[in-house]
């Protein structure tokens, strides 16, 4: 580690809220078991009833399983900070930290990419579905979908373990590698190459969606039956990927052009709207669309009604 004089951070994102911690406390802890009963309800749905092992649900239940990866990454280290009256982390903790909410980040878009994609084939070229997502390309799929965002924040990480820090102060909720390079010492090249290479590959991510979703409106136009399983299955995702470009556009704006005359509580807000939104409304989103899922949750809870 080319570290040798920071081992501890220590961050002001949540000064000043003394008066009503208890209340945000209660609030935070809410919010993540609900991330956690709405996701585990998708997930096991999706597990349990083989009829819904099917490509369009196994992405369903990755994006799901990754909303638990990432907000593991933020709200226990939150909750913690909001028992305590000084709010540090350890050098390794934060790279941790920053480590998986990048990570969560890229696997999300990496996902909705999968789910795009899936889409696409499933309207405009029906007759090949079959033959394009198979068990074994979908397997390969979710491979690179989880793969493709851990290597490349793995070598962030690992490129920001070795720059050397003249400070220690991290005005944020958490840390992200970002804020770690902006205490350098010098700069360095590696902090401006990898980043924009990771820039590229989500920008290209987007690319294919907006493809993708511009290919299936110009092919549902002029199909009624089309647009029925468009309403049904594209929306959700339309839904989804909205409120993950204005969630995690909330954090660049903070991140590039966040002032000082921004109030803490805005830029808190702006800084967690991914870990906070996300999470939370994919799951309600996709079990209240999907006719599949949504019957078969229906029915689980009937029976056990039924059992009581």
């Amino acid at each position: 580690m080319g570290n040798t004089s920071v081992y501890v951070f220590t961050m002001s994102g949540i000064n000043g809220t003394a008066n009503y911690k208890a209340t945000l406390f209660a609030l935070s802890l809410l919010c993540y078991f609900a991330v956690w009963l709405t996701n585990t309800t998708i997930i096991v749905t999706i597990l349990a009833d083989r009829r819904l092992h099917e490509p369009m649900y196994i992405f369903l239940c990755n994006l799901c399983i990754n909303g638990l990866y990432g907000t593991a990454g933020f709200y226990p280290k939150l909750l913690k900070d909001l028992l305590s009256s000084t709010h540090v982390i350890s050098y390794t903790g934060c790279l941790l930290q920053g480590f998986v909410l990048h990570s969560s980040l890229g696997a999300d878009l990496s996902l909705l990419l999968l789910m795009a994609f899936d889409r696409y084939v499933a309207i405009c070229q029906p007759l090949n579905y079959n033959s394009v997502m198979t068990k074994e390309k979908v397997g390969i799929f979710v491979f690179f979908a989880w793969f493709v965002p851990f290597y490349l924040v793995l070598v962030g990480s690992i490129t920001t373990s070795l720059t050397r820090l003249c400070g220690s102060h991290i005005p944020r909720i958490y840390c992200i590698n970002y804020m770690i390079h902006r205490l350098a010492c010098t700069a360095s090249i590696s902090a401006v190459i990898v980043p924009a290479v990771n820039y590229t590959v989500y920008i290209l991510h987007f690319v294919v969606i907006t493809y993708s979703y511009a290919c299936l409106i110009r092919n549902c136009l002029f199909s009624s039956v089309n647009r029925s399983k468009f309403m049904q299955t594209c929306l959700p995702h339309l839904l989804c990927l909205f409120i993950f470009l204005f969630s995690i556009t909330l954090d660049l704006l903070y991140i590039r052009f966040g002032q000082d005359e921004i109030s803490q509580n805005t830029k808190n807000f702006m800084a967690i709207a991914h870990v906070l939104i996300t999470p939370l409304t994919n799951p309600v989103i996709y079990g209240m669309k999907l006719t599949k899922v949504r019957d078969r949750i229906l029915k689980y809870l009937s029976c056990e009604k039924k059992t009581n």
